[in-house]
């Protein structure tokens, strides 16, 4: 498996980890009253997914048509 395909679902599984983490303390601070400042994990995490795959297709065509 090439570094990208590998890094896909990791990448995935970083982005669901500190997804779950985000929504923990907005629901700890909804108990609590107060504020959390909120980051867009779910939107980066889609990104970073995104280029990972494009980069995959790019390598995948380009270097498996040199062999």
């Amino acid at each position: 498996m090439c570094m990208f395909c590998a890094a896909i679902p990791a990448a995935a599984a970083v982005g669901a980890k500190l997804n779950a983490k985000q929504q923990a303390q907005v629901h700890e601070a909804q108990a609590d009253d107060s504020e959390v400042q909120t980051r867009p994990i779910k939107t980066l995490t889609a990104g970073a997914i995104v280029l990972l795959a494009a980069c995959s297709v790019v390598y995948h065509s380009h270097f498996n048509s040199l062999i």
